[in-house]
């Protein structure tokens, strides 16, 4: 037997999860990656875009990022918008092609780096004790309602905790496979 606040308990956390993975993703380690700069807001239309919405990225290579977008006349918004993103790129502008060389990372860059991938983790495990908070405060006044009974209640909690320790353990294993990549020379 599930409980609707055990399912959207589940959610949240595969959410948070999710969120933690793909600002990782986001981390530069050295190689090239789309999501680097995908997010990347840019001047476009009047209004702001993100890269990945008005251009192509593609790595031909590890240690190059290359922009085309679809429309020519963005070609020096994109260009702006990555120098100012502060991402540590010198993006360059070959004809309607943007090339961005990843500049080889310093010990310290790199270390700067596990840094922010620690802070980030961190800020998911707070998301995802919140989402157990809520979880248990809603459970408890289930019980208190008389919408479920005290075993009830002690098993759901059982489910709560189980499910907070397996995403935290996700957090922090995701965690140790970065470290491991941004240290790796």
């Amino acid at each position: 037997m599930s409980h609707p606040v055990i399912n959207d308990m589940q959610a949240r956390m595969k959410k948070a999860l999710d969120f933690c993975l793909h600002e990782f993703s986001s981390i530069h380690t050295g190689k090239a990656s789309p999501a680097m700069v995908e997010g990347v807001m840019v001047e476009a239309y009047g209004s702001q875009m993100r890269i990945r919405d008005c251009a192509a990225i593609t790595t031909p290579d590890a240690r190059l990022i290359q922009i085309q977008p679809w429309d020519k006349g963005l070609t020096k918004a994109i260009e702006k918008a990555i120098q100012t993103a502060n991402l540590g790129l010198n993006p360059a502008v070959d004809g309607n092609l943007i090339r961005v060389p990843l500049p080889e990372l310093s010990r310290e860059r790199r270390q700067e780096f596990v840094k922010v991938a620690n802070r980030m983790a961190e800020e998911s495990r707070v998301q995802v004790r919140n989402i157990r908070r809520d979880a248990l405060d809603a459970l408890k006044k289930a019980e208190k309602d008389g919408k479920i009974s005290e075993d009830d209640l002690k098993r759901f909690e059982k489910d709560v905790q189980t499910a907070t320790d397996k995403t935290i353990k996700d957090i922090n294993d995701n965690l140790a496979k970065k470290e491991k990549e941004l240290l790796t020379v």
